[in-house]
């Protein structure tokens, strides 16, 4: 079945630097469109960035030249890094797959910007 297990988050001090890691199975990662969600305490879910099978991203407007996604299709894992950190960037980060019009989430990774 689709797996998507997510990792790297962690309590971190603005200005600072995460790599988030999105680990899939159960499907042909490489021909997918992978995508980032957030959602913040209080929140509703935020897209973050997406990258098509190619290698082409996306990015929202609040973390775009901070945050870069990025895929291994060997490793069948999914990226963010992300850079310049901000307190607003506290959430609660998913890994995202559409399959045949259903969605696929992971369980999450808690990144936390605070001093």
């Amino acid at each position: 079945q689709v797996q998507l297990v997510e990792s790297g988050g962690t309590l971190v001090q603005p200005g600072g630097s995460l790599r988030l890691s999105c680990v899939a199975s159960g499907f042909t990662f490489s021909n997918q469109i992978m995508t980032w969600v957030r959602r913040a305490p209080g929140q509703g879910l935020e897209w973050v960035s997406s990258i098509d099978s190619g290698g082409s991203a996306r990015y929202a407007d609040s973390v775009k030249g901070r945050f870069t996604i990025s895929r291994n299709n060997f490793k069948n894992t999914l990226y963010l890094q992300m850079n310049s950190l901000k307190l607003e960037d506290s959430a609660l980060y998913y890994c995202n797959v559409l399959l045949a019009g259903d969605d696929y989430w992971g369980q999450g990774t808690q990144v936390t910007v605070s001093s």
